[in-house]
């Protein structure tokens, strides 16, 4: 997975759009977006502009975590 950023609110509209149900994606406030390596041809040949930022740290790529609240004991 490859950390990238669009250079425009437009132009990550757009790209969201484009990237949805065909590749799985993540998306921060911050603008950062996270991608797999495929889908940066694909943005590429779409005409989309975008920025690498690089690789996806192993906290942004792991599943989010939730816990559960303890259950009563009975």
């Amino acid at each position: 997975m490859i950390r990238i950023r669009f250079t425009g609110p437009d132009s990550k509209r757009r790209a969201l759009g484009r990237l949805a149900g065909r590749f799985s994606f993540k998306s921060w406030a911050s603008g950062e977006i996270l991608v797999p390596e495929d889908a940066l041809g694909y943005l590429a040949v779409e005409g989309i502009a975008f920025q690498v930022e690089g690789p996806a740290t192993y906290e942004q790529n792991a599943p989010a975590l939730r816990s559960l609240a303890a259950a009563p004991i009975q």
